[in-house]
């Protein structure tokens, strides 16, 4: 066990350095409207390594930008203008063309949602953008080093409110390479089966393990213990990043992930104090709705920041 350990170290040691991956999370959702084009035109005019946005699938085959698999009353708005009162219709069963009759340019008044983004910007009249909108936006801006972070919005306990695993993998591989990004995006999704069908697909594409406290409800018959600890079980099924929510990073779970070969993400990070933190902890990256306050953060620290693009969207 001690050759074992001593090997690990000694890999550790050997990794090479990386830059520090800032990542807008949903574009960059404290300053506006999440997963839009104006959140992310907002991320790139900030200056982020990374774009975290997640991914759904319409009725007619589109991939879609958005967190919610249905339409969340808290920032969407009918075609009639009013308010849903309740979660809306899954994205799974409307068109493209029905699903930009939906406003989610703005946050609902009065909601917990809203009071936890004060800073929010609303950009009225903004749609649910494609994958593909999101590409066009960042070549717009110019900027050939930015990365993707597509989370594959899937869940075994809601089958219809998705493509299976295996062709979710194939759609989001074949839009990525027809966009010419492979080398420039990671997938990610708290549903391993995703992941281990990326992996077969296109093993050029990272891909980034999602958990939080329980590991993830769905680690496709990876199991925590019999299969070690989190990051072990990440290895074990051959991904390249484990990405955890910040509550349940620590210094040896760090210590160990990277002694395994693999990148740390913490999300999401937003507290000066947290970014702080997870920074000493010598973590890869943070996912953030405000890569504004990181980049204060990473300037204090001589960290190298990543151009700003300026960009319309």
């Amino acid at each position: 066990m001690r050759r074992i350990a001593a090997g690990l170290l000694a890999l550790a040691v050997a990794l090479p350095a990386r830059a520090f991956d800032l990542e807008g999370h949903r574009g960059a959702r404290g300053l506006a409207p999440e997963n839009t084009l104006p959140a992310f035109a907002a991320a790139l005019s900030i200056g982020v390594t990374t774009l975290e946005l997640d991914t759904c699938v319409t009725a007619d085959n589109v991939l879609v930008i958005s967190h919610n698999r249905r339409l969340n009353p808290d920032i969407t708005r009918g075609p009639d203008g009013a308010w849903l009162e309740a979660p809306g219709p899954a994205i799974r069963s409307l068109t493209f063309a029905q699903l930009e009759r939906y406003d989610v340019g703005r946050l609902k008044p009065g909601t917990r949602y809203a009071a936890a983004f004060p800073d929010q910007k609303p950009v009225d009249g903004t749609h649910i953008p494609r994958l593909a909108d999101l590409f066009a936006l960042v070549r717009k801006s110019g900027n050939a080093a930015v990365r993707f972070d597509i989370e594959a919005k899937i869940s075994p306990e809601a089958p219809q409110e998705a493509p299976p695993p295996e062709v979710f993998a194939r759609m989001l591989v074949e839009a990525i390479r027809a966009a010419g990004m492979e080398r420039r995006s990671v997938i990610e999704s708290f549903d391993w089966r995703t992941l281990l069908a990326v992996q077969k697909l296109a093993p050029e594409i990272p891909t980034a393990y999602l958990t939080d406290a329980s590991g993830s409800a769905w680690t496709a018959g990876f199991e925590r213990g019999r299969d070690g600890s989190v990051p072990e079980m990440v290895k074990a099924a051959g991904g390249r990043i484990w990405s955890s929510d910040y509550r349940y990073v620590t210094d040896a779970l760090v210590g160990e992930a990277h002694a395994l070969g693999l990148q740390v993400l913490a999300w999401t990070v937003d507290a000066p104090e947290v970014i702080a933190r997870m920074i000493d902890m010598k973590v890869d990256g943070v996912i953030s709705d405000r890569p504004d306050l990181v980049r204060l953060e990473m300037n204090k620290r001589g960290l190298a920041l990543p151009a700003a693009t300026p960009v319309k969207p």
